[in-house]
């Protein structure tokens, strides 16, 4: 189109992101430049860019947030551009502006642009002065926790909490008792800190079942802007978005036309340029009475789905317009056809209370074929821990209509094979077959509110059948000649009848399981009949998977659990809930505690976990200190109860 583009791109990220930026780099012809910590040294995005750069250990704040280190990785390899991805540093106007200073080009907005609309405080008012209808909250930036709290109550509970720096639901606090109101604020805070570096919170009416909207733009650097319709975003965790969608079931036309001017207006009002999205929210009773929340200044997690509804592909124009170029359309020639369902797939356990996870991926299977796309930053041995984001892909569905790409992508997560570190995917199955959500009856509540029946707590006896099987199989001699009988799983004993082998197992509590079943196991299948049911599982080392679901089926010593148990009789210890980083110490050794009194908080994957007292006692061990990384079941403390509990437990 006969702008000037660039020859090399320094990718300033990780993970699938990363990986979907360095492919459309690829399909383009221009040289992609990945970078990586100690911790992602091996990862996919780094194998697949066309050159890597180590940037530094693995702590975040000392590689992916290091601007110094990211531009000097720049200079060496010659990149002109550099593509933010999302997270990190995408919507940091200091790194923006650090780009441009050294003659970088930043594949975003502006600096101003950016700054301007990440404080959620301003982006409001500006907005608001262009006409664009926002929530009810409050106003002026810098607020204290009593001047937060002020404002809450005269808006009236519930509330919600929002930092004012960042995005993703991070440190967002839905409050309806304004007894917690104080330690809410306190927590926010923290997580606001911890995640953007700024603690500054801003408060807002909250709409009950409501749906969340957001609108795509484009705009170049010459003034024109265009919206590329809406996604819905309703399904969260969180505050988090787990599904997404486009175009959304709600919006009549005339809606959309409405709500995708107000975007381009809120684009236009802040000088915008390149791709970004305006979130709206939406009540469910009443569309037309939509409301601004903020406008993320870069690529969206969920920008597949437009992608595949448009035939635009968004990062290959995001690099057009930093190289200059026009928009090559207009409003009037932009067509949403079919629709597109993404899920994000994340490292937690839902039958934890979806904590994070992590480990190593011993086994992989990634779903493909007919309006299927997989944008992943995984690969076989790639090693998920807990200091990054837990989202580790995403699996998107296309059709021409919602009912297929709602079958496509229920079946897409039911043959993803993620073994060595538990996922979501079932779960997502799940989800996805409500019949809420078949019908398009969404809001951003709906999720917690039905968990309890989408989340599987309990362990099938399959999975224990298969489990059996592959400890028979290994029991099995092998070769020709001779076999000792007593070597042989088969129950044969002298003088009495067989008795069948039990294996004394565990996923969450300890089982012994008799087989009673016909099994196979071939390579990295088990397959199990029982009651005349067939189950085929995928398997590597102690993991078991089928339908999107895993299992960690370990073996279990009753004796040593119970010499354990003996030890530890009279006293209680606290363990870690998910691997991570020890954020706050609040007692020592000695301290008499009461029931549920915090003790601890734990940090993964961006996401808080407070330690509490199972009972009134004193500290007796503390095994930790702020800054410990610690392993999932690890002991962080035990808590001896006073005689009165003991009395009462025993």
């Amino acid at each position: 189109m006969g702008s000037l583009m660039f020859d090399t791109v320094l990718v300033a990220n990780r993970g699938e992101i990363a990986v979907r930026v360095v492919r459309t780099l690829r399909a383009m012809g221009v040289r992609s430049v990945a970078v990586f910590s100690d911790a992602d040294a091996d990862a996919r995005h780094v194998r697949e860019a066309d050159e890597a750069v180590r940037i530094g250990p693995a702590p975040a704040t000392e590689s992916y947030l290091s601007v110094e280190r990211l531009l000097e990785a720049a200079a060496r390899t010659g990149a002109q551009a550099v593509h933010p991805g999302y997270g990190f540093l995408a919507e940091n106007a200091g790194f923006a502006r650090a780009c441009e200073e050294a003659g970088l080009a930043f594949i975003g907005p502006s600096a101003d642009a950016i700054a301007l609309m990440g404080d959620k405080i301003r982006a409001k008012e500006t907005v608001k002065a262009a006409g664009v209808p926002v929530v009810p909250g409050s106003s002026g930036s810098g607020l204290t926790d009593e001047q937060l709290a002020g404002a809450a109550r005269e808006i009236g509970m519930p509330v919600l909490l929002k930092p004012s720096a960042g995005g993703g639901g991070k440190g967002m606090r839905l409050v309806r008792d304004e007894a917690v109101l104080a330690d809410e604020i306190a927590a926010a805070r923290r997580e606001a800190r911890a995640s953007f570096g700024d603690d500054t919170l801003l408060v807002e009416r909250w709409i009950d079942r409501p749906r969340h909207i957001e609108i795509q733009v484009l705009a170049d650097g010459h003034g024109n802007v265009v919206h590329l319709g809406e996604r819905e975003c309703s399904l969260q965790r969180r505050h988090q978005k787990v599904i997404e969608e486009a175009p959304s079931v709600l919006l009549d036309e005339a809606t959309r036309a409405a709500m995708g001017e107000a975007a381009v207006q809120a684009a236009r009002s802040c000088g915008y340029r390149g791709a970004g999205t305006v979130e709206f929210i939406v009540p469910g009773g009443d569309p037309s009475q939509y409301y601004f929340m903020e406008m993320n200044t870069r690529l969206q997690v969920e920008h597949p789905v437009t992608e595949l509804v448009t035939g635009l592909d968004l990062v290959e124009w995001q690099l057009r317009v930093a190289a200059g170029e026009r928009l090559g359309f207009a409003q009037e020639d932009v067509r949403l056809t079919g629709h597109a369902i993404e899920a994000r797939l994340c490292a937690e356990d839902p039958a934890r209370g979806f904590l994070p996870s992590g480990g190593t991926v011993l086994r992989l299977r990634e779903p493909e074929g007919d309006g299927v796309r997989t944008d992943s930053g995984l690969s076989e041995g790639t090693e998920v821990g807990s200091l990054y984001d837990p989202m580790l892909s995403k699996v998107i569905a296309y059709g021409p209509d919602r009912e297929t790409a709602l079958r496509r992508l229920r079946a897409a997560l039911a043959g993803t094979v993620t073994l060595g570190v538990q996922t979501n995917a079932g779960f997502l199955r799940r989800l996805l077959a409500h019949p809420a959500v078949v019908a398009g009856e969404l809001d951003t509540g709906l999720v917690e509110r039905e968990v309890d029946g989408l989340v599987a707590t309990d362990v099938p006896e399959a999975v224990y059948e298969a489990a059996a099987a592959v400890r028979l199989d290994a029991l099995r001699p092998r070769g020709d000649g001779w076999t000792d009988p007593f070597s042989v799983p088969s129950g044969w004993r002298m003088g009495g009848e067989p008795k069948a082998a039990a294996f004394h197992l565990r996923v969450t509590d300890p089982v012994e399981h008799t087989p009673r079943g016909t099994h196979t196991v071939t390579g990295d299948r088990v397959t199990v009949t029982l009651d005349g049911v067939r189950h085929t599982f995928h398997r590597a080392a102690d993991w078991l998977g089928r339908d999107g679901d895993a299992w960690h089926v370990r073996d279990h010593d009753p004796v040593a659990a119970s010499l354990n148990r003996s030890a530890h009789a009279g006293a209680d210890s606290l363990t870690a809930p998910m691997p991570g980083t020890v954020t706050v110490v609040k007692v020592a050794v000695g301290d008499e505690v009461s029931a549920g009194q915090s003790l601890l908080v734990v940090e993964a994957m961006k996401m808080e976990h407070v330690i509490s007292a199972p009972h009134a006692g004193t500290v007796a061990e503390l095994d930790v200190a702020p800054g410990t990384t610690v392993a999932m079941d690890q002991v962080l403390a035990v808590v001896a109860p006073t005689d009165d509990t003991a009395e009462e437990t025993a």
